[in-house]
């Protein structure tokens, strides 16, 4: 019997499988995007990242007119000999100087410690966010729980309560990124002086 030349049913079997896989693989290869483009940061990356990309935390100055050059990176100091570390910024000045919200939102918490002495958290309008201002002298008239703040209105002063020492007068400022559900003494810590100053963090 002649031989088909390679032309019998499984031959052609092979092809048809063949030619399948070569559609599948240009409909999946149409999906695809080569060369430069616009970059999608997931919900996932870094919280810091995001606020410098443009997030809702557009920060204002915790205390109104304060000099970018008295600004000092102390986030991850040390503290209490190396217990834990310093999750916030420092700014020195002088008693009753006038602390403003640094976002608009809603005073989430007024709470006193012993470390943070007069306390007051601002939870961001969109949720993500929650400032915590602390060794606060007082609070500013009106300021309540539950009171909705603009961006730069007054809620407290620089004081000196809590741990920070007779005299050393200054706001503790911290940031943190909420995730749904989190509450007030929750969140992810995020550097915030990269935010105010508008540096890299290692500058």
């Amino acid at each position: 019997m002649k031989q088909s030349g390679g032309r019998g049913p499984l031959s052609r079997f092979g092809w048809v499988m063949l030619a399948l896989i070569v559609i599948g693989v240009g409909g999946f290869l149409s999906m695809l995007s080569f060369g430069p483009g616009r970059v999608v940061v997931p919900e996932v990356a870094a919280p810091a990242r995001q606020a410098v990309a443009g997030s809702s935390a557009a920060l204002a100055m915790p205390i109104a007119h304060y000099p970018l050059g008295s600004l000092h990176h102390d986030w991850g100091d040390p503290r209490e000999g190396g217990k834990r570390k310093h999750e916030g910024i420092d700014l020195i000045a002088p008693a009753g100087t006038p602390v403003v919200a640094a976002l608009a939102g809603t005073i989430e918490k007024l709470f006193d410690s012993d470390r943070g002495g007069h306390t007051l958290y601002i939870r961001s309008r969109d949720g993500r966010w929650s400032l915590y201002y602390a060794h606060l002298q007082g609070y500013a008239p009106g300021i309540a729980e539950g009171v909705p703040v603009r961006q730069g209105q007054v809620v407290g002063y620089v004081g000196d309560s809590g741990n920070a020492g007779a005299g050393n007068t200054h706001l503790h400022f911290a940031i943190s990124w909420m995730r749904a559900g989190d509450g007030w003494w929750q969140g992810e810590p995020v550097d915030p002086y990269p935010l105010l100053a508008g540096k890299t963090a290692s500058s």
